[in-house]
């Protein structure tokens, strides 16, 4: 088989590599550890290394990355055939954006192929396809069940009378311990009043003239809109 022929057949490859300021002396993750490592591994399964794009001191937070952006645009430009990183977080930490690039990439009926050395990720094959849509199940799941988590340990806490975080909801006032919530009573009054009026069949906006004719405020010194109203009734 001629050069020409050998290359042709072997492929097209850009390796991806990345670490964040904090991350740059850590073992494993330097740049020359990562850069070696990919080389070797482009050696041994006979990819044809076109390039090597870096980001350097730059966090996983977002795709907009020059090095990554370079990158992309051997794929889009069918320069590169394959994007190859040492580990998937070196790509990016988000679910959300590993999905976006397997969408516009990797998925099914794309032509790039993403492999993954330390996550032994290979797109290539189906076993590859089916191991990186695991990994992005299972890390979408992850993160709905930490917010689901979350969002259930805030909701105990209020209704424990406990702060949150953030304003105090109306009707309460932190405390001096600046951990638990105190009735206020004028707003309490007000929160009253605001009921009172719903059950005796008046509509929101009926609600709002009514509050305003009597000189009601909301905290900012305004007018009580209608989805504050909505709020109270619903509190």
């Amino acid at each position: 088989m001629s050069r020409t022929a050998e290359q042709t057949s072997r492929t097209r490859t850009v390796a991806y590599i990345r670490v964040s300021t904090d991350k740059q002396a850590e073992h494993g993750v330097s740049l020359e550890a990562q850069r070696a490592k990919l080389e070797s591994y482009a050696a041994l399964y006979d990819l044809d290394l076109v390039a090597i794009e870096v980001d350097a001191g730059l966090s996983a937070s977002t795709l907009d990355r020059p090095g990554l952006q370079a990158a992309l645009t051997l794929l889009r430009t069918k320069k590169a055939d394959a994007l190859l990183v040492v580990k998937l977080d070196r790509l990016t930490r988000s679910v959300r954006d590993l999905g976006d690039l397997v969408d516009r990439y990797f998925g099914a009926g794309k032509t790039a192929s993403l492999l993954s050395v330390g996550d032994q990720i290979d797109t290539r094959t189906a076993a590859g396809r089916m191991v990186l849509n695991l990994l992005t199940t299972v890390a979408q799941w992850e993160r709905e069940a930490t917010g689901e988590r979350t969002a259930a340990a805030m909701a105990h806490k209020a209704a424990s009378g406990e702060y949150t975080g953030g304003q105090a909801p109306y009707g309460f006032t932190l405390a001096a311990d600046g951990v638990t919530l105190a009735q206020d009573a004028g707003e309490q009054a007000v929160l009253t009043q605001v009921r009172d009026l719903r059950a005796a069949g008046l509509s929101l906006r009926a609600v709002a003239a009514e509050l305003d004719r009597l000189g009601v405020r909301s905290r900012a010194g305004k007018a009580i809109g209608l989805t504050q109203i909505a709020r109270m009734v619903a509190a």
